[in-house]
C-alpha cells in the first residue's frame, strides 16, 4: 500500500485530491494538510511514502517543506500551476522526485506516483522546456539581486545604500541597470516579473 500525505491550501482541491488517490488501487491518502507547516508534521508523525505540495501555501510554503523533509525517506511531489525555473531549480536543489502541473490529467498523478515508488524521477515536459530555455535564465548579477532583493523589502534608496555600503547613486545605478535587464519601466513592475519568474529565493 502506497501511504500519502497531500498539502494544499484550496480546500475543495484537498479534498477532490484525496478523494482520487483514495479510490486508485494500492493507495491510501493517511493525511491532508493546507499549508507546509502541517505537511512537515504529518509526514514526522505517520511516515508516508509520498508527500504530494503545492508550493504557494501560507505560512511555509512547499519548497520550504520539501527542504526540511530532506532528512526523511518520504518522496515528494511539487504538483503546483506555476512552471517557472526558479521554483523548478529550487525543487530539484531539494531532491523532490517529481513536479507536476495542476492541469495535467487526474490518472497522470497516479501513474507519476507508481513510477516514484519504482526509484523513477518525473517531471512535467513544460518545466524542463521553461527551465532549460535560455530567455529563462537570471540575467541579473548577485549585487543586483541584492539590490530587487532589498527593493522587494520595502527599501528605498537611502535604506538600500546603507545597507550594501555604497552610495545612493550607485544604488540608482543598480536600479537603472535593473530595469534596463528586465524590460521593465519601474520598480514595482521589475519585482513582479522577478517574482513571476520564480527568481527570489
Amino acid at each position: 500500500m502506497i501511504r500519502i500525505v497531500i498539502a494544499e491550501d484550496q480546500l475543495m482541491l484537498l479534498g477532490a485530491l484525496g478523494s482520487l488517490l483514495d479510490l486508485e488501487e494500492g493507495m491510501e491518502v493517511v493525511g491532508q494538510a493546507s499549508n507546509g507547516e502541517e505537511a512537515c508534521q504529518l509526514v514526522k508523525q505517520h511516515q508516508p511514502d509520498i508527500c504530494i505540495m503545492d508550493i504557494e501555501m501560507p505560512g511555509k510554503s512547499g519548497l520550504e517543506a520539501a527542504e526540511e523533509l530532506q532528512q526523511y525517506p518520504c518522496k515528494i511531489i511539487i504538483l503546483t500551476t506555476f512552471a517557472r525555473p526558479g521554483y523548478f531549480e529550487r525543487a530539484q536543489k531539494a531532491g523532490v522526485s517529481g513536479y507536476l502541473l495542476k492541469d495535467s490529467p487526474s490518472e497522470e498523478l497516479a501513474t507519476s506516483i507508481r513510477k516514484i515508488m519504482e526509484g523513477q524521477r518525473i517531471f512535467a515536459p513544460e518545466l524542463v522546456d521553461v527551465a532549460f530555455g535560455t530567455e529563462n535564465q537570471n540575467p541579473l548579477t548577485d549585487r543586483e539581486i541584492q539590490v530587487i532583493q532589498l527593493m522587494a523589502e520595502g527599501k528605498n534608496t537611502k535604506d538600500i545604500s546603507s545597507e550594501l555600503f555604497i552610495t545612493p547613486g550607485t544604488v540608482r545605478n543598480y536600479v537603472s541597470v535593473i530595469l534596463d535587464k528586465l524590460q521593465v519601466t519601474n520598480r514595482i513592475e521589475a519585482i513582479s516579473r522577478f517574482k513571476e519568474k520564480g527568481w527570489f529565493k
